[in-house]
């Protein structure tokens, strides 16, 4: 009866062969397979295409045998393909490569290796995937970059700087922190006369003022901003206050509607005493606005006014 191989091409002799020899094939099979199964190494070169890897019935070396593939050659601008045989094996995959490398079984979908990196991944006879996926803690000797994920610092102060001092766009981070001893609220400031509609963008800022002397009675709606409405950044049960500063010269205008989201519908409006019927000449008028969101669509606003001469 002849010899046959296990997944990892190891010579399984029959009984009573190689009555003269075994010993040579015994020393084959823990000198050369185990040997590479266990600690060998082996190139993989690519050269513009994938590369597939296969194992025969031999003792002798094998690339595809080996613990550790190091890949070299040209990838060729693209990501390449490195088929492995579909039998349960560990893999140290080392990339030099300029292009990731697919480390996969015929019809597995794999594990992607960047370029430059090394990954320890497992064949589990049908495709190839991460052999770690957990860990209880880690302990890294030098920082994670930014581009990893990281904050690229061991420390608050660097990372914040690693970071960047802020983002763009509206809503912009706090670049420097006292214990809560103020906090900071944005405040448009503009040369505007108040008349007509005025919208307040609660994305935008907390306070607006206008320092231009008003030209008439005016409507102030309040929304998220042109293309978001209040109604879709509130939860019932949540309320946000503003402010709206308004310069008054010789006459005095005041707001006499108040709406949300640009209706009066479902915006039940209560003023601090009673609703203003005229504004304070020659003075900055304050008025603030707690919105509460009492149901969908639904709000009651809580009005003041207060002069400031």
């Amino acid at each position: 009866m002849p010899s046959t191989y296990s997944n990892l091409k190891i010579q399984l002799m029959a009984t009573g062969e190689n009555l003269a020899t075994w010993g040579n094939t015994t020393n084959v099979n823990l000198g050369t397979a185990l040997e590479e199964a266990i600690v060998g190494s082996a190139d993989v070169t690519f050269a513009s295409n994938n590369a597939t890897l296969t194992l025969s019935d031999t003792n002798t070396t094998q690339t595809a045998r080996n613990l550790r593939l190091n890949l070299i050659g040209t990838t060729g601008g693209s990501t390449r393909n490195l088929v492995v045989p579909s039998i349960e094996k560990v893999y140290i995959v080392n990339n030099t490569c300029a292009d990731s490398v697919v480390v996969k079984t015929s019809a597995g979908s794999g594990v992607t290796v960047p370029a430059g990196k090394t990954m320890w991944v497992y064949n589990n006879g049908t495709d190839v995937v991460d052999t770690t996926t957990h860990l209880t803690s880690v302990t890294l000797g030098t920082p994670l970059a930014v581009a990893q994920g990281g904050t690229g610092s061991n420390t608050a102060a660097n990372a914040r700087t690693a970071l960047g001092t802020a983002k763009s766009g509206t809503n912009t981070d706090i670049t420097s922190l006292q214990p809560l001893a103020y906090i900071i609220e944005g405040a448009t400031i503009s040369a505007t006369a108040a008349t007509g509609t005025i919208n307040f963008d609660t994305i935008t800022q907390s306070v607006l003022y206008y320092t231009s002397n008003s030209s008439a009675n005016w409507t102030f709606n309040i929304r998220g901003n042109s293309g978001t409405t209040l109604n879709s950044l509130l939860s019932t049960g949540q309320a946000v206050t503003v402010a709206f500063l308004a310069t008054n010269g010789g006459t005095a205008y005041y707001n006499n509607v108040v709406q949300v989201d640009g209706t009066t519908t479902n915006v039940t409006t209560r003023w601090q005493n009673v609703a203003p019927s005229s504004g304070n000449t020659n003075s900055i008028d304050v008025y603030t606005y707690t919105v509460i969101k009492t149901g969908s669509a639904t709000y009651t606003v809580l009005a003041s006014q207060t002069k400031f001469a």
